[in-house]
């Protein structure tokens, strides 16, 4: 094996022990992986993420001396295969990096983008004149953006890794090959898929083996998956980006592969193979705010995380959260992201076609002129309008008042370290639990629908709308991976899933850990409550049995749990809001490694050399 700029020789790696000699599911006696635990404390390095597998694909990367970025994508890789509904090389996301020799925090927007032939009305129904239903636009090829996920593994590595892209493609290949063992989870997740996933064949023989959901306990092998990372490690990334792999994802955006006995025929797709030689990610420069002596890093447009995050806590700082009673701090938590969902809605989208005012959104000039319009005593009236950023600084805000549009609500972050300090922070996703639902046949992935984060038709009254598709443009995104440094070094890396609900799972998080004293594992297993500019606040289950909720809804918040599939209301869910994943780093090299005890069946901690 091959090691990136170094001279000796790396072996990259999972063991894993005796393979199954057949294909689909079959029993899980053989190997089980480690049991998932949501804390670790050590040194050595460190990994958060959703399975088993891809936590100890990313270790042992770690142990066989690799950085910060190989580890990330020999997680990303394996999470395809372990937790394909929200990952995989169908997809994409940002990745941010601390760069410890260098102080440095960088970002690669890994977006994916509309094809040439994509406009503004691409989702406007031509017989009607309407937007389609937001569950015929997912579940099709038309909401197919271009994917960005195996070119910034490749940007990464290019950047901060040790290894070449098929030394770290190894562990996945490995797990696709032996299979895993499904999981409450996982069998709950293809519940929620199943009407959808019987429609199309491959994604049918994949998920549903035998026609049946997948049994808790048995194991699920993904050889196409396998076959299709082996071709990439042999060819590169332009085995998708205008190769074979690509050919037959463009075939299945265009002629969506419905089974014979489906019941929808889904609207076709607009990407072409000339779509994805044209890729091409973005090294961006991160947001930065300074909050409570902190240095913040998030990701700039095309997300809306790292501003709109930032744009909270500025907003936040003007209080002492600390000094108040807890339904105090959360009613002023709850009113900051009100104010900054309005801001976001009306300035925020893809930079290369929106002139976003970043610079003023982070100023302390705007977070004070939006911050004197909290009512400590009563919640504002959803929609709120948008502030005035270049306005001059009074507390009146201006503009429509727009509430917001719905967005995906499942994705996947993780985090990572080294033994050298370096650190990522890495939210990717396919958009909806299970994307398009389209698996391309023969290459075990799934196809994302990112493109209907876009808004279907103008949301902004008279304003122009910043998130409309044009050819070539990024959607607005919410996710929000984040690396906070105190004094120029890592504090800590969070970052969740959730749709719209990510950025205040992470704020969230930053005011439960910084203000209110909890420990990370306590700031990210706390109940959550996200509110997004809209007249109702959403919040888990959990949260509806805390004390302070009586007076939240005596300050004029209303609260409800929000249990059903944004793609069929018939299907119920947990309610529960992210699945956030952390490191905190203590001095002398120790981390806690940090994730969720029970949502989403609990979080995968490991440390390379854990504390005894």
């Amino acid at each position: 094996m091959r090691a990136r700029r170094i001279g000796s020789a790396l072996s990259v790696g999972v063991l894993l022990v005796s393979a199954l000699a057949a294909g689909g599911t079959a029993a899980a006696a053989d190997h089980r992986p480690p049991d998932k635990q949501p804390v670790a404390v050590g040194y050595g390095g460190a990994v958060v993420s959703d399975t088993a597998e891809s936590t100890e694909a990313g270790l042992d990367v770690l142990r066989k001396g690799g950085t910060a970025a190989d580890a990330a994508v020999a997680v990303a890789a394996t999470l395809g295969v372990t937790d394909p509904y929200v990952a995989g090389v169908g997809g994409g996301g940002y990745f941010v990096h601390y760069d410890a020799r260098t102080r440095k925090v960088s970002t690669i927007d890994g977006r994916e983008t509309t094809p040439a032939a994509g406009s503004e009305t691409m989702f406007v129904d031509p017989a009607t004149g309407q937007p389609y239903p937001f569950p015929v636009a997912v579940t099709s090829g038309l909401g197919v953006g271009v994917p960005g996920m195996l070119a910034t593994w490749e940007r990464a590595l290019d950047k901060w890794g040790r290894f070449d892209l098929d030394d770290n493609l190894r562990p996945a290949i490995k797990v696709a090959d032996r299979g895993f063992t499904v999981d409450a989870a996982f069998r709950e997740q293809t519940r929620q898929n199943e009407k959808r996933f019987r429609q199309f064949g491959a994604t049918r023989d994949l998920f549903l083996p035998g026609g049946e959901l997948p049994e808790v306990g048995s194991k699920l092998r993904n050889p196409d998956l396998a076959d299709t990372y082996r071709e990439i490690a042999r060819h590169g990334t332009r085995a998708l980006y205008g190769g074979s792999i690509g050919r037959d994802m463009v075939d299945a955006v265009r002629t969506p592969p419905v089974a014979p006995d489906a019941t929808i025929d889904p609207l076709p797709g607009l990407m072409t193979v000339r779509d994805l030689r044209d890729y091409e990610t973005i090294d961006r420069r991160p947001t930065h705010l300074s909050y409570r002596g902190l240095d913040v890093y998030g990701m700039a447009p095309s997300s809306s995380g790292g501003i709109t995050v930032g744009e909270s806590l500025n907003i936040l700082e003007r209080f002492d959260l600390s000094e108040m009673d807890r339904a105090q701090a959360l009613h002023h938590y709850l009113e900051a992201t009100r104010l900054a969902f309005a801001d976001r809605g009306r300035f925020i989208g893809d930079p290369a076609y929106v002139d976003v005012p970043q610079r003023q959104l982070l100023s302390d000039r705007f977070a004070a002129q939006r911050a004197c319009e909290i009512d400590p005593a009563q919640a504002a009236t959803s929609p709120v309008p948008p502030g005035d950023p270049n306005g001059p600084g009074t507390c009146t805000a201006t503009g429509a008042a727009t509430p917001d549009v719905n967005q995906g609500v499942h994705t996947n972050h993780f985090v990572v370290s080294d033994k050298w300090g370096n650190v990522v922070s890495y939210t990717n996703t396919i958009e909806q639990l299970g994307g398009s639902g389209i698996v391309v046949p023969g290459r075990g992935f799934l196809l994302n629908n990112e493109l209907t984060d876009f808004n279907f038709a103008p949301t902004q009254g008279d304003a122009p709308d910043p998130n409309l598709a044009a050819p070539g443009k990024r959607p607005r995104s919410s996710m929000s991976p984040t690396i906070v440094l105190r004094d120029g070094k890592p504090f800590l890396a969070v970052g969740s899933p959730g749709g719209a609900t990510i950025i205040t799972t992470v704020i969230q998080i930053l005011v439960n850990r910084v203000d209110l004293g909890m420990t990370l594992p306590e700031a990210i297993a706390a109940p959550r409550a996200s509110q997004r500019n809209s007249a109702t606040t959403q919040v888990e289950p959990a949260f509806l049995e805390l004390p302070v909720v009586a007076e939240l809804q005596a300050l004029g918040h209303t609260l409800a749990v929000n249990n059903t599939s944004p793609l069929d209301p018939d299907i119920r869910t947990s309610g529960d809001i992210g699945v956030a994943s952390g490191l905190e780093f203590v001095g002398h090299g120790k981390v806690v490694a940090a994730g969720e005890p029970k949502r989403r069946g609990g979080s995968a901690a490991g440390v390379v050399h854990p504390s005894r």
